[in-house]
């Protein structure tokens, strides 16, 4: 049977021995998942030495197929290979080749001889597949590398992540390890071994003494705000999920005999309220509607831990989007067959922020000492409801037929439609641009094209 041979090559910002060393990190297999086919690790040993091995299940329609991949050909800093030793191939093998360019730079080649199981029938299928994957891998691979270059020269952190199973936590948890960074997750059980720290919301920190050696806490732990209509009871949960947990965390790390120097505390720009077409900055007051409430007794929690004097950072998130999770999903689907995102009158502003710069921009926070305060979480191109719709339309190459009436989506949500689809929060991430961070994907055609491994729009002349 003939073997077909795929090459993707591109430029990293990096020296080979730097590239070579992010991928043979924990997380780096997770963070090249691609976002919109993801493939689940069923199992797998550390590293890509020689003999180690992973096994995914890759999804296939409503089914899933087990492959099972070797390491081989390992040499450090210049190349490692996957062999497949069971699975949906008929052969299977995949070369990482990192060749030095410069002290700063090296070419990053991927080649990959398949032989697909029904032989020239699944050709075509199998290379598309692989055209749409990476683009997308190389991207990744590159921003990291760069985000992760710019401080080099500052010693590795130890990081304690709580919500670290959610969307956010858990592709934090792959940046910061990917970067050289060691990660404890804050669990809400006993912890069973070192890289977990074990807390609770009423509680705060079972253990005081585990934040020894820490270094920085990012608390993402919350009720999710759309996980349901917003009865009384919800929104209690919503709330004290947030405000208790924040304040007994930030007790505990003032209480400790070794407490860590920085805390990155979860907000979001529902914070503004409705605002319509007004510019809002981090100094722009708070708004007057149930969010903005929680998110204000949310920020005031942290007080403890500012008070004695840790570092607290209070980043108010935008919608995160990603096909993973989120806000995204729930439109794809209606859109994909045409149907249009828009709701009301499509005039309110999304702020947003694709995932990638969330992640990267938490760690920017975290090493960057000068951060502090309030910090807006969002692209620095806030778009309007219709914008949004059409930008997605675009992305997919479908139609954006009709529309969600506002008096249908209050019918439906209730208080959750004012707040969440039909609010205006047109938000500009002013500190993050005073201190030189640097956008992946400033603007949202880029940031959907880049996350649905989609062609990349052209960049502005």
């Amino acid at each position: 049977m003939a073997r077909h041979r795929f090459e993707y090559a591109s430029q990293l910002p990096v020296s080979a021995a730097h590239a070579f060393a992010w991928h043979d990190r924990p997380g780096a297999f997770d963070r090249l998942n691609p976002p919109w086919d993801p493939v689940t690790v069923v199992q797998r040993s550390d590293g890509i030495r020689d003999g180690a091995q992973v096994t995914i299940r890759v999804p296939v329609g409503p089914f899933g197929v087990r492959w099972h991949l070797e390491h081989r050909g390992w040499i450090e800093g210049r190349v490692f290979e996957d062999v497949q030793r069971s699975g949906p191939f008929r052969h299977w093998h995949h070369v990482h080749a990192f060749e030095p360019v410069a002290d700063d730079a090296c070419r990053l080649v991927d080649q990959i001889d398949f032989t697909p199981p029904l032989g020239p029938l699944l050709v075509p299928m199998t290379r598309s597949k692989l055209e749409r994957l990476f683009p997308y891998r190389h991207r990744v691979t590159a921003g990291d590398l760069a985000a992760h270059a710019r401080f080099a020269d500052r010693p590795r952190l130890t990081v304690g992540i709580s919500g670290a199973s959610g969307l956010l936590g858990d592709a934090l948890v792959h940046y910061l390890s990917t970067g050289g960074h060691r990660v404890k997750r804050l669990v809400r059980r006993p912890a069973r071994h070192d890289a977990e720290i074990a807390w609770s919301v009423d509680g705060g920190l079972a253990d005081p003494a585990a934040l020894a050696g820490v270094d920085a806490i990012v608390h993402l732990a919350g009720e999710n705000i759309a996980g349901g209509r917003w009865t009384d009871d919800r929104k209690k949960r919503i709330r004290d999920s947030r405000v208790d947990g924040t304040r007994a965390l930030a007790e505990s790390l003032a209480r400790s005999a070794t407490p860590p120097a920085g805390l990155i505390v979860a907000s979001a720009v529902g914070y503004y309220g409705d605002r319509g077409a007004e510019t809002l900055t981090e100094t722009s007051a708070s708004g007057d509607n149930f969010l903005a409430a929680v998110c204000r007794a949310w920020e005031e929690a942290a007080a403890p831990a500012r008070e004695a004097g840790i570092r607290v950072v209070h980043a108010r998130f935008g919608v995160i989007l990603s096909p993973r999770g989120g806000a995204l999903p729930k439109m794809l689907a209606p859109a994909r067959l045409g149907v249009s995102a828009q709701v009301g009158s499509g005039e309110q502003f999304v702020s947003w922020i694709g995932l990638d710069d969330a992640v990267t921009a938490l760690g920017f926070a975290l090493l960057n000492p000068a951060i502090e305060g309030v910090v807006n979480l969002t692209a620095p191109t806030p778009v309007t409801n219709r914008d949004f719709a059409r930008t997605l339309a675009k992305t997919l190459k479908r139609p954006a037929l009709g529309r969600l009436p506002a008096v249908v989506a209050r019918a439906a949500l209730g208080e959750m439609a004012d707040e969440l689809l039909l609010a205006s929060a047109r938000v500009e991430p002013a500190a993050l641009t005073q201190a030189g961070y640097d956008f992946r994907d400033p603007d949202l055609a880029t940031a959907l094209a880049h996350m649905l491994g989609r062609p990349l729009p052209p960049a502005p002349a």
